[in-house]
């Protein structure tokens, strides 16, 4: 049968990836202590940046406009995605009972990370089990360690008849589009790959990049320059801008989460309820405030073309730069902050009990943003609320649904088993059977499984280990 040649005209938008928004985008993903360090390091290197005597929000307001100077976006745009490659993940639908996540018990471990982005994802019990069996085979640097035949053999001997790897490819495609980049990878070419992937396609060189990894990544090791040239058509020029590309990507990806395990931490926000209502504010003790060096900007002037000039102009653009991205910073955050707490007022006022169920795409959907920025935007993002201090992914929890269509949060489930077992009888503890029937009486219908999950997340021991203990 003749094929019938046809062309297709698919329209789409795409985020023009210049270096600084990918300033903007990287500040957006550091805590406020990674951060202070970040603007520590600036400070030092850049004459025209100085601090203010106050911390607060940033402002480019006293920034000089010459003509000389490029122009800066009002609105800095700070949403980004690494789907080029691979299919964007579907919306995310609750319902059904939802995948076990315990934020207090993986803290900001790799494997925790991990856990959460699966929670926070929408797929099938079938491949949510095959997720979780891949994130399990996760070392500590972001390496999938175990051959997926060996995956596929273990996973038909609980249960997934039929199972076979091509299924399980298709899950690993999903979680590879995970943070941090390069998640996943089975190998280091593959790591490196999936990091070049989610650069923009206007990147200098990507595609001579792309084919060192791919096809001569030896030849890099072995420092074999000539080959390089030779098979990639590059001078000594260009191929030293294409090693130094392939030599910012992160060989070890998952390294550093494990790392970031301290227990001091610097809200970001602010949640406070007066006679108007819940309010949500920046905290302005979080960040030093900047500001541009006048007596440095007063030197420039605008048609001078000299080496020492053209320093200060460079300098104050970076510098300008740099300020919008923080308040560019500030304000998605406020803004994804806020949307989780319009959600979440229950909690604020009742507590753990009144938690709602919420998912990424939830507040993606709002503020119109990518998952994956709304991901980064909630990691290692703190608010202090009259409850004490939380992670702003702690608010995400999955949903567990009833047959009649009602659905309650999997964090709220866990504070009523907890209160559940305070109050029970010393001598006359609940068992997992009485603990679902209680829960069904308010109106939260569980599987026993899912209560016993959850009790054991909690560290609660059986019933007949609690009478003993009593």
């Amino acid at each position: 049968m003749a094929m019938k040649a046809s062309l297709q005209l698919r329209l789409g938008t795409q985020l023009t990836m210049t270096p600084q928004l990918q300033q903007a985008i990287a500040l957006l993903q550091l805590s406020t202590l990674d951060l202070r360090q970040e603007i520590q390091q600036a400070l030092e290197s850049n004459p025209m940046l100085e601090l203010e005597d106050e911390f607060g929000e940033q402002s480019v307001s006293e920034a000089s406009e010459e003509e000389w100077a490029s122009e800066i976006p009002d609105e800095l745009s700070t949403d980004s995605d690494w789907s080029d490659t691979y299919q964007d993940l579907a919306p995310a639908a609750g319902g059904g009972e939802g995948p076990d996540f315990e934020r207090q018990a993986d803290g900001q471990s790799l494997q925790g990370h991990l856990a959460w982005q699966l929670a926070m994802t929408d797929l099938e019990p079938r491949q949510r089990l095959i997720g979780d069996t891949l994130i399990d085979a996760v070392d500590g640097a972001g390496y999938l360690t175990q051959p997926l035949d060996e995956l596929c053999e273990g996973l038909r001997s609980q249960g997934l008849a039929g199972l076979k790897t091509r299924e399980i490819e298709q899950v690993l495609l999903r979680l590879q589009q995970f943070e941090p980049t390069g998640i996943f990878a089975r190998d280091l070419r593959e790591c490196l790959m999936l990091q070049l992937a989610g650069l923009p396609d206007d990147t200098p060189l990507l595609p001579q990049a792309r084919r060192l990894v791919r096809q001569f990544l030896e030849a890099l090791a072995s420092g074999d320059r000539r080959l390089l040239k030779r098979r990639l058509g590059l001078d000594d020029a260009a191929l030293d801008a294409v090693i130094a590309l392939v030599r910012t990507l992160d060989p070890r990806p998952g390294s550093h989460l494990g790392e970031s395990s301290s227990d001091y931490v610097i809200p970001d926000l602010v949640a406070r309820h007066d006679r108007h209502g819940w309010h949500v504010e920046l905290n302005a003790q979080a960040l030093p405030r900047l500001r541009i060096q006048p007596d440095y900007a007063s030197l420039i002037r605008r048609a001078d073309k000299s080496r020492d000039n053209q320093f200060l102009k460079d300098h104050l653009q970076e510098a300008r730069w740099l300020m919008k991205s923080l308040s560019s910073r500030n304000d998605t955050l406020l803004r994804v902050g806020r949307e989780i707490m319009v959600r979440q007022i229950d909690f604020l006022e009742r507590g753990e009990e009144a938690m709602k169920p919420l998912i990424l795409a939830d507040i993606a959907q709002i503020v119109e943003m990518h998952e994956s920025t709304i991901s980064r935007v909630t990691t290692q993002k703190f608010i202090h609320t009259p409850r004490g201090v939380f992670e702003l992914k702690y608010f995400f929890s999955s949903q567990v649904g009833n047959g009649d269509g009602d659905a309650h949060s999997s964090t709220a489930i866990r504070a009523r088993i907890r209160k559940l077992v305070q109050e029970e009888p010393p001598r006359k503890p609940l068992s997992d059977s009485k603990l679902v029937a209680m829960l069904e009486e308010a109106g939260i219908n569980v599987a026993r499984r899912t209560v016993a999950k959850y009790r054991e997340a909690l560290g609660i021991p059986p019933s007949s280990e609690r009478k003993r203990l009593k």
